[in-house]
């Protein structure tokens, strides 16, 4: 493969005969992986409560939902960064839409069965696809653009990740929510007739939001099989600003980069953090001492949560033009951090407001640590990005931790598992994120 002779248009690891105007485009395709995928995930929170009520479920058991989804982010990660290496980038896009597709259309016997062990098998292999996409989607637009701003181009992507957060509460609370769920006590008094008419109308509530769903991952499937992306080549980069920390060459594997290693310790409690406070939100405006509002009244009221991520990255995404990524990753989870004790202290519409300002400084964690921890991988990114990806797991154990002490302590006392999590990203936005190889 011959190198680019126009070294200001393209970075290194583009391929011969790519132009600026073509991985530009590229990057606008891939916003649309990212939107997608943000509507998925967020509509966990919906169905959350709505599974919650239609299984009398307590809040352990409804965090396995969380559970299923994000521990494929564990199972699926690193296999899925040895397959990108070999599929190509875009052969790892198609297969997880191909494969999150599938996922979506199981909820269909999930409902109809009126299952909800067939319901958490639906999740794991919706989010087995979603996690194939991510492990190729993240690394790409890091890489394709200039090192020094991979950080700012992710967190743009991103942003259009938390547009699909932002709409999919208000979608999902209209389309699931909207039916109302009858206690065990109102459906002991249903006939045969009653009773299967009830159970319907709860399957339909969930059956057609996913049927259209998976309509949509196939047909973008086929439009990333029609189009051509650049090929990226993998070679071995030199760290931005090498210069400032103990760069002593490459080495054999991705865990040998101390800097990546604490990054997925970052992306777990990051992630496992966003998880617990969203799944718990609509439970949470419930209680009386909050706002007392109804759950599908609640349900609207989780847009401003992850709204306020999509606000904070566009905002981001210019601001780190200019301030260090590790200084703003500190500033964002100290506040956060901060906003979530005032809500755990906190009553009424202080507390309700603390809990969904967190969103606006959730904003640039994601893409900020992912792109530090991957930084100066070269050859080894695609593993790293799927080490990245796994620690995505946090979102299916930190959870199940806050259900166990919301059973114990109540919801609001359990939001503490949050806090811990943000004090250690500033930790790693200060100082941890420094590249240097493991002794």
């Amino acid at each position: 493969m011959v190198k680019t002779t126009d070294a200001k248009m393209l970075p290194d690891n583009l391929s011969d005969g790519v132009d600026k105007n073509s991985y530009l485009g590229s990057l606008t395709l891939l916003t649309s992986l990212f939107f997608i995928w943000g509507f998925i995930t967020c509509l966990n929170d919906i169905l959350i409560p709505h599974l919650k009520s239609v299984f009398t479920l307590s809040y352990t058991q409804a965090m396995l939902v969380q559970f299923c989804f994000f521990i494929a982010y564990f199972v699926v990660s690193v296999p899925s960064g040895y397959l990108v290496e070999k599929i190509n980038y875009k052969g790892g896009i198609i297969a997880g839409l191909l494969i999150a597709g599938i996922g979506c259309l199981l909820f269909y016997p999930a409902a109809s069965q009126h299952s909800y062990p067939l319901f958490l098998g639906a999740f794991f292999v919706l989010a087995s696809g979603i996690t194939l996409l991510q492990v190729a989607a993240n690394p790409y637009v890091t890489i394709l653009g200039k090192p020094e701003t991979a950080s700012s181009r992710l967190t743009l992507t991103q942003a259009f990740n938390s547009l699909g957060t932002t709409i999919a509460p208000y979608f999902g609370t209209l389309l699931i929510l909207s039916t109302a769920v009858k206690s065990a006590e109102e459906i002991n008094l249903l006939n045969a007739e009653e009773l299967s008419v009830y159970q319907a109308a709860q399957a339909a509530a969930v059956q057609n939001p996913y049927l259209l769903l998976a309509a949509v991952l196939f047909c973008v499937a086929i439009i990333f099989v029609m189009i051509k992306l650049p090929e990226i080549k993998s070679t071995e980069q030199t760290p931005v600003n090498a210069e400032e920390y103990s760069f002593d060459g490459g080495h054999d594997s991705a865990w040998g980069y101390k800097h990546l290693v604490l990054g997925a310790i970052g992306i777990f409690v990051y992630v496992g953090g966003e998880v617990c406070i969203g799944s718990f939100l609509i439970n949470f405006l419930g209680e009386a001492s909050i706002a007392g509002l109804t759950e599908q009244e609640a349900g609207k009221y989780v847009s401003f949560y992850w709204g306020g991520a999509m606000v904070g990255r566009f905002v981001g995404a210019a601001v780190m033009q200019k301030i260090k990524p590790g200084k703003a990753l500190a500033f964002n989870a100290l506040t956060a951090a901060a906003l979530v004790l005032i809500a755990i202290m906190g009553s009424g519409s202080v507390a309700m407001w603390a809990i969904l300002s967190v969103g606006l400084f959730n904003s640039i964690l994601f893409p900020t640590i992912f792109s530090l921890a991957i930084n100066g991988l070269g050859k080894h990114t695609g593993q790293g990005s799927g080490i990245l990806c796994a620690a995505i797991v946090g979102g299916a154990i930190l959870p199940v931790v806050q259900g166990i002490f919301a059973d114990r302590i109540g919801i609001q006392a359990a939001f503490f598992i949050p806090v811990l999590g943000y004090c250690y990203i500033a930790f790693y936005g200060l100082n941890g994120h420094k590249f240097s190889a493991v002794k």
